[in-house]
C-alpha cells in the first residue's frame, strides 16, 4: 500500500511537472505562428512634412501635416497634436502655393476631401493623378465663408 501511495504520488508530481511545460510548448507554438508586429505593419516612405500655421487668428489650427507612401498610395496625415477651430463646410485641400492666403481662388486650389475630424490623428489617401510637384501647401479651409483656417508647407 505503501509503494502503491509512493508511486501514485510520484506519478501525480511528474503530471504537475510535465503539464505546464506542454502548455508552455503550446503557447510559443502559436506565437511563432502569428506574424509579428513588425511583420504586420507596411512600412511607411515619408515624402515630406510641415507644421500648421495659423491663417485666421479667430481659427487657429496647430499640429503636423505629412504626407507618406504606403502600399504604393499617398497618404496626407495629421499627427495627434492636430487641431482646428469649428466650422461649416471645412475642407482639406493641396494649395499652389506656399503660403496659404485667407480666402482661396478656384484655379489655386486642389479639393482633397472634407475634414474627418477638427482634431487628432487621420489620414487622407491622396487622388493617383494629383502631381504634388504643382502644390505647396495643404490647407483647412471653409468653403462656405471662403475662410482659410491654417496650413503647413509640404
Amino acid at each position: 500500500m505503501k509503494n502503491l501511495l509512493s508511486t501514485g504520488l510520484s506519478a501525480l508530481m511528474l503530471t504537475v511537472a510535465i503539464v505546464p511545460a506542454i502548455e508552455t510548448i503550446r503557447l510559443n507554438d502559436a506565437l511563432a505562428a502569428q506574424p509579428s508586429i513588425t511583420q504586420t505593419v507596411a512600412a511607411k516612405t515619408l515624402l515630406t512634412s510641415g507644421q500648421f500655421v495659423t491663417v485666421d487668428q479667430s481659427h487657429a489650427t496647430t499640429g503636423t501635416a505629412r504626407i507618406v507612401e504606403k502600399d504604393g498610395q499617398r497618404i496626407l496625415e495629421f499627427d495627434g497634436a492636430f487641431d482646428t477651430a469649428r466650422g461649416p463646410d471645412v475642407q482639406v485641400v493641396l494649395y499652389k502655393g506656399d503660403s496659404v492666403p485667407a480666402s482661396l481662388a478656384e484655379d489655386d486650389y486642389v479639393y482633397v476631401a472634407d475634414l474627418k475630424s477638427f482634431e487628432g490623428s487621420q489620414g487622407y489617401v491622396l487622388p493617383a493623378d494629383i502631381n504634388l510637384e504643382d502644390y505647396g501647401s495643404v490647407a483647412i479651409w471653409c468653403a462656405e465663408f471662403n475662410v482659410t483656417f491654417g496650413y503647413a508647407d509640404i
